[in-house]
C-alpha cells in the first residue's frame, strides 16, 4: 500500500502546492461536498495550483456516503476525461475522504488522491490510515478498500469553520486515542472544558492544535505498524462495535454525528472491560461523566436491544458468529479480539441507559 505522508501545515497554500507538486498527473479534480464548497472551497480556491482543478461536488451529511453519490463521482471523473494517470484532492470532513478515497482507489483501477480534512473527527480519524468506502445496505462503511492518501494535509484553520456539535464529534475520536495511549495523554484531554467555548471557537481551535498533533501520531503509529487491520490496528476500533450500532441505528430515525454515535460506544464498551478485563472503575466513571456531560444520551429502550445487538452482528470485525470487541485493561492495555454474550451486552446497553 502506498505509503501516507502527514502534513500538519502552517502555510496550506505551500503545503499543498507541494503535495501536488509530488504527484505526477495530467489533470487535477477536487472533490467537495455542497458545505466545503461553499465554507472551504474559497480557502484554496485562488491558489496558483488550483487555478487548473475541475471540482466535483456532492451532497453534504453521512446519509449522502451512498452508492450514488459515488456513482456521480465516477461519471463526473469520466465526463471531464480523467484518466489513469489524474490526480483527485478530497476536501471536506469524513464522509468526503471517505468517499472521495474510495472513488479514487477504484476509478481505472485506481488514481492517485490527497485527503485535505476540513472537520476535527476527520483529521483525527477518517482522512488519516487508508480506509475508505461508503455505507450500504443501512451499514456503516459496509463497502471499501485499503488505499492510503498520498499526502494527509492538517491545517487548524479551517477549524473555524465548524460548530461546536462538531468539534465535539472530532474530539471523541481523540478521547478515544487517549484511552488506548497513555494515562497522562486520556487525563489531559478530559480536562478540556467545552462549556467555555460555546461561544467562542477560536481560543479552544487553539487550544486543540497540539491534542491534535498528539492523537494523529498516535494513529500513525498504530497504522504503519498494521496498515490492513490484521493485529493491533483494531485497538482504533474501541467504542466502535457498540458506536457503530448506534450510529446505524440513528440512521433509521434521526441521524447523529459520527463522534457523538463513538462516545455513546464507549460508555457501553468501557462498562464491558471494566466487567470482563479488569479496567478501573474509577476510570471508567470519569470518562462517562465526561462523556455524559458533553454528549448526553441516546434515548434507547430495552426493545431496542435486539436490533442493536444485530447491528453489532453485522461488524466487519466479527469473527464467525462472535461479536467482536477492543477493550481495555487499563489506560493504554490494548486486548484484541474480545467477546462478548449477548447478556453481557445487554447488562453494558442497561449501564449505558441508567449511567
Amino acid at each position: 500500500m502506498e505509503k501516507q505522508k502527514i502534513i500538519i501545515s502552517e502555510d496550506l497554500c505551500q503545503s499543498l502546492s507541494q503535495a501536488i507538486g509530488e504527484v505526477k498527473h495530467d489533470l487535477l479534480f477536487v472533490l467537495c461536498d455542497e458545505t466545503t464548497e461553499r465554507l472551504c472551497w474559497p480557502v484554496i480556491s485562488d491558489f496558483e495550483c488550483m487555478k487548473s482543478a475541475k471540482r466535483i461536488t456532492i451532497p453534504a451529511t453521512d446519509s449522502h456516503k451512498t452508492l450514488e453519490s459515488l456513482s456521480h463521482v465516477w461519471s463526473e471523473l469520466q465526463r471531464m476525461g480523467a484518466t489513469r494517470h489524474s490526480l483527485m484532492v478530497n476536501l471536506g470532513g469524513g464522509m468526503v475522504t471517505d468517499l472521495g478515497g474510495f472513488a479514487a482507489s477504484t476509478f481505472k483501477r485506481g488514481i492517485p488522491y490527497i485527503n485535505i480534512p476540513t472537520t476535527l473527527l476527520s483529521m483525527v480519524d477518517a482522512s488519516v490510515g487508508g480506509k475508505t468506502g461508503i455505507n450500504f445496505g443501512g451499514l456503516k462503511n459496509e463497502i471499501g478498500v485499503f488505499n492510503n492518501a498520498r499526502s494527509v494535509i492538517l491545517d487548524t484553520t479551517f477549524l473555524c469553520t465548524m460548530d461546536h456539535e462538531n468539534i465535539l464529534s472530532g474530539y471523541a475520536e481523540m478521547l478515544k486515542h487517549g484511552l488506548i495511549d497513555c494515562e497522562e495523554h486520556w487525563a489531559t484531554l478530559l480536562k478540556v472544558d467545552f462549556s467555555s467555548y460555546k461561544t467562542n471557537l477560536s481560543p479552544l481551535t487553539s487550544h486543540l492544535s497540539p491534542l491534535l498533533k498528539q492523537s494523529v501520531a498516535v494513529k500513525q503509529r498504530i497504522v504503519t505498524e498494521d496498515p490492513t487491520e490484521q493485529g493491533i490496528r483494531k485497538a482504533l476500533n474501541l467504542g466502535h462495535t457498540a458506536g457503530h450500532a448506534f450510529e446505524s441505528l440513528a440512521l433509521e430515525r434521526k441521524p447523529v454525528l459520527h463522534g457523538y454515535a463513538v462516545a455513546w460506544g464507549l460508555i457501553v464498551e468501557l462498562y464491558l472491560c471494566c466487567a470482563k478485563t479488569g479496567f478501573p472503575q474509577d476510570k471508567m466513571r470519569q470518562t462517562v461523566a465526561f462523556i455524559k456531560e458533553n454528549y448526553g444520551r441516546m434515548a434507547i429502550t430495552c426493545d431496542d436491544y435486539p436490533h442493536l445487538i444485530e447491528l453489532m452482528h453485522h461488524d466487519k470485525k466479527n469473527l464467525g458468529t462472535d461479536i467482536n470487541f477492543t477493550l481495555l485493561g487499563d489506560i493504554g492495555d490494548i486486548r484484541i479480539n474480545q467477546t462478548a454474550s449477548e447478556e453481557e451486552i445487554m447488562e453494558a446497553l442497561d449501564f449505558y441507559r441508567e449511567c
